[in-house]
């Protein structure tokens, strides 16, 4: 995307906001034409001083006092006018924002897999405010700019036509020099902020495992990764800056030689007799105000690069197909899932070109509880993702009650099964908030319920301020351990007629698991549920364990049965329990 269709995009997200625009553009009218009235009134109070003993004190006594009303109304608007400016910055920077966070939960999952979420927050943060930073001083320099320009260019014809066509030529020379740097500077903000995200998905991931980096003794080398990583960040930075700051120097070295030029033009224009020394004042003042737009201009050109750049990784981002909508007029909901699940024939991969899943096959009657195990990589947890619709199906299809997921709803697939992950998730709130996250209009007694259900309610209850305990989003005031209990009240909490659970007590100790199982087995009961375990003490009850390798049931049958055969599965429980 280049640097005009990214400005055009932004420029939509202005005209959002036409009211302001409009006071904006008004307020500039207003304090330029200010700005500009001000060297005409100072050239006619010069040529009311014509020489010692022969000044016109009333005529510059009136023309000083308008000139001080002029200035005093100039600097009113031009006050409003940040202010205007302003608001509409940060409204359009919120707005982009709003969308950005919006577009992102419409993403596919595997966007959130393939991308740092470092990288993620520096779009929201460090690119918005780049992009806030070239608005803010984008436009106000360019309304007064556009304005101001044309104003000097009238009065400097009114005056001077010669002298103008001078000014008008150094103007172009002007814009070439700021084009031909502003062109060999772009791509080096556009690669400075890629590395800002970089570094801030490296600094999320250390400051995350920060106890794992102290255990590993691994403090040195992250440091060693980081400074390479910020020396980078430095040099594109410094190679950035220095390019872009060229630009306002080199213009201003053209509009001095212009001043120059002009000066003496005009004075011998004066020495001629004509125009007069008021008038060549004026004219000098007003060369000065024609040059100061393209100072400004160049002066802000590198908070503008940087917010071309930043917004250009922002629309990458909003450019992103979301998650293939449900087709409405297709779409099925299932009122009271019976829990009949049927995989046809599936076939998936992440990769097109590594195929995980080539022919799966499974047909679940309601009620039944699934074990799946295997080695790692083995598709354990695809099945899921796929039974969920967080990926869809490259070949098959999975049925539900006899109703193929992809004619469904997302919402009312999702809603139908009760997830718990071995990765906990917490937010900031209250413990009460994070229980009833599922179901927000949930009584105090339901979810006292749910807590006590999955044991979670006594350690709850001794913490300082009890189910009103405020926790962070990491949860840091509280064991692993209880971090998985609160996420399996949340599930409890929500009663769904089916149940996943992925490693869902691989953080509890045996004692808190063993009354887990208990919960676990009254609340699956009647209910369809899959378990992914490693732990293979937990799934001994399983109505039917599945063995996956490379993407396929190599083994399935019951705990006894696939002991007796010997096979995979039967080495795997053996491999465990060898000791005991």
């Amino acid at each position: 995307m280049g640097t005009k269709e990214t400005w055009q995009r932004l420029l939509k997200y202005v005209s959002r906001y036409k009211s302001s625009a409009f006071w904006a553009i008004l307020c500039a009218v207003i304090s330029v034409i200010a700005s500009l009235i001000g060297p005409f009134m100072i050239g006619r109070a010069i040529d009311e001083m014509v020489g010692p003993g022969d000044v016109n004190f009333s005529g510059v006594t009136t023309l000083l006092i308008g000139l001080a009303f002029i200035y005093l109304i100039g600097s009113l608007f031009g006050w409003l006018l940040t202010y205007l400016t302003n608001r509409i910055a940060y409204q359009t920077v919120n707005d982009m924002r709003s969308d950005l966070f919006d577009h992102m939960n419409v993403l596919p999952l595997k966007f959130h897999d393939r991308h740092p979420h470092g990288d993620s927050i520096s779009r929201f943060v460090n690119d918005m405010d780049a992009v806030s930073d070239g608005l803010l001083q984008g436009i106000s320099t360019f309304l007064t700019g556009i304005i101001t320009i044309a104003g000097a260019i009238g009065f400097m014809l009114y005056i001077s036509p010669m002298m103008t066509l001078v000014v008008l030529l150094s103007a172009l020379v002007t814009y070439f020099v700021a084009r031909f740097i502003t062109m060999r500077s772009q791509a080096l903000f556009r690669q400075q902020a890629q590395i800002l995200g970089g570094l801030n998905g490296y600094a999320e991931e250390m400051i995350g495992g920060g106890k794992v980096i102290q255990a590993f003794h691994y403090e040195d080398r992250s440091f060693e990764q980081f400074k390479s990583k910020n020396e980078e960040l430095y040099q594109a930075g410094v190679k950035s800056q220095f390019y872009g700051s060229l630009s306002n120097p080199s213009t201003r070295l053209v509009n001095n030689i212009t001043f120059s030029v002009i000066a003496t033009i005009g004075s011998m224009a004066v020495i001629l007799s004509k125009i007069s020394v008021g008038d060549l004042s004026s004219f000098l003042i007003y060369s000065n105000l024609f040059a100061k737009p393209f100072n400004e201009i160049t002066g802000v050109l590198t908070q503008f690069q940087a917010a071309t750049a930043s917004a250009q990784r922002i629309f990458t981002i909003l450019d992103l197909p979301p998650e293939i909508p449900d087709a409405v007029a297709d779409t099925e909901e299932l009122e009271h899932a019976q829990g009949t699940i049927k995989f046809d024939h599936v076939k998936f991969a992440y990769v097109p070109e590594r195929p995980l899943i080539t022919d799966f096959s499974l047909e679940v009657k309601p009620g039944t509880r699934i074990a799946i195990v295997g080695q790692t990589g083995a598709g354990k947890t695809t099945l899921v993702n796929l039974l969920m619709r967080f990926y869809d199906v490259d070949g098959g299809s999975i049925l539900i009650d006899g109703v193929n997921i992809n004619e469904m709803s997302r919402d009312s697939l999702r809603r139908k099964f009760g997830m718990v992950l071995q990765e906990t998730w917490l937010f900031t709130g209250s413990i009460r908030d994070n229980i009833a996250y599922g179901k927000p209009e949930a009584t105090e007694e339901e979810i006292i319920a749910a807590a006590k259900a999955a044991n979670a309610h006594s350690f709850i209850k001794r913490l300082p301020q009890g189910y009103d305990t405020e926790i962070s989003g990491t949860g840091d005031s509280l064991s692993q351990g209880q971090k998985q209990l609160l996420t399996i009240a949340r599930v409890m909490l929500v009663d769904p007629p089916m149940l996943i659970l992925d490693e869902a007590t691989s953080s509890i100790d045996t004692l808190t698991e063993i009354r887990i199982q208990k919960a676990f087995l009254k609340m699956i009961e009647g209910r369809t549920s899959f378990v992914i375990a490693h732990r293979l003490s937990t799934i001994r009850e399983a109505d039917l364990i599945l063995y996956m390798k490379n993407g396929d049931v190599v083994e399935s049958g019951s705990h006894q049965e696939l002991l007796a055969s010997g096979g995979h599965y039967a080495q795997l429980y053996n491999s465990q329990f060898a000791t005991a």
